[in-house]
């Protein structure tokens, strides 16, 4: 089931009214506008002339290299560079975090083909340290595997992946996470992912007081030529960065660089994570990603979209979110129950 909403004209009313009142607006809004395509006879633009073909989760092993630099291309009123458009990470989704085409640990789905060596697949996601896993303290790392074993047998409410109960990503998992749009308004970056809203403040505001805690962080934001840096802060220390378990506590602190080519059709997140709680060093987290247009072919996952009703001739994409319902599917791949 699919649910239409055009976010970038959601994002734009909701700034206007405030930015924490994004989410009530979406159904009226929708209904809204479906309300008018009605009204004035508009009809659906014709499908899309490539064929409906999902290329896979895995479509690239190697991340790029873009370096930091000056802002040659479009620029919106603002200023700010345009980078609008739908995004997706170019390696995986979030079955594993440091073996990003691993798979589960100990999944006991029979797999379709064979897995290729560790060399062969794409390099973890942990960029620093060089072994490519998380510095955990050894308490946290017992905790990590705890929920390893028990993914699969989930008899513990926190063994049951945080999305089972359509929750949102967090970071930086939503970053890999089904595709996702960006859209920027005047002092605003705003990410429409598959599972809740992000929006960076590029206005200066600080960062809200320390008791207020959201499962996306608070997020402030400036551009430096070709690269967004957000700062992070207000952890929820709920989400987790995939079925692996790995976390960050409230006590976290995230430096994020989004990195784009002078074509703004890729980006490079590079991202510091800091929690002396959890952690015993600060480590980097890097993820690839590229642009989706009309000259692509949508499919369930990178890039989910349906062509927007509207009068005119060009073609705009609106970016559907997915209905959730709790423990829709292989998340925790069982429902939670007490054994006797």
């Amino acid at each position: 089931m699919k649910y239409r909403m055009s976010h970038r004209q959601l994002a734009a009313l909701s700034l206007i009214l405030g930015a924490i009142a994004i989410a009530p607006i979406v159904g009226t809004a929708a209904e809204a506008t479906k309300a008018q395509s009605a009204k004035t006879g508009q009809e659906q633009q014709p499908a899309p002339t490539q064929p409906r073909a999902n290329p896979g989760i895995e479509q690239e092993k190697t991340v790029p290299q873009i370096a930091s630099g000056k802002w040659a291309g479009k620029r919106l009123p603002d200023g700010q560079p345009d980078v609008q458009g739908h995004w997706s990470n170019t390696i995986a989704n979030h079955n594993n975090f440091t073996d990003p085409q691993g798979g589960i640990p100990g999944d006991p789905a029979p797999r379709r083909r064979p897995l290729p060596p560790r060399d062969e697949r794409a390099p973890s996601r942990v960029s620093d340290p060089a072994d490519g896993q998380v510095p955990f303290q050894p308490w946290a790392l017992e905790k990590v595997k705890e929920f390893q074993a028990n993914f699969h047998n989930p008899v513990k409410p926190q063994y049951v992946e945080p999305l089972a109960r359509c929750a949102p990503g967090g970071i930086p998992k939503s970053l890999y996470w089904h595709g996702y749009e960006i859209a920027q308004y005047p002092g605003y970056v705003v990410f429409f992912f598959n599972s809740g809203t992000r929006i960076i403040h590029l206005d200066g505001k600080p960062h809200l007081p320390d008791n207020i805690k959201l499962w996306n962080g608070d997020s402030r934001g400036h551009w430096e030529g070709n690269t967004l840096i957000v700062d992070v802060s207000n952890q929820n220390g709920k989400a987790l960065f995939g079925r692996t378990g790995e976390f960050i506590s409230e006590n976290g602190h995230i430096q994020e660089k989004y990195i784009f080519s002078p074509d703004a059709t890729r980006y490079n997140y590079e991202a510091v994570l800091t929690d002396p709680t959890v952690y015993t060093r600060p480590f980097t987290v890097t993820i690839p990603a590229r642009k989706w247009t009309e000259k692509d072919a949508a499919n369930g996952w990178h890039f989910e979209v349906e062509h927007a009703k509207h009068s005119g001739k060009n073609v705009l994409l609106d970016h559907y979110e997915r209905t959730c319902a709790e423990n829709n599917g292989g998340f925790g791949l069982g429902a939670v129950e007490a054994k006797k």
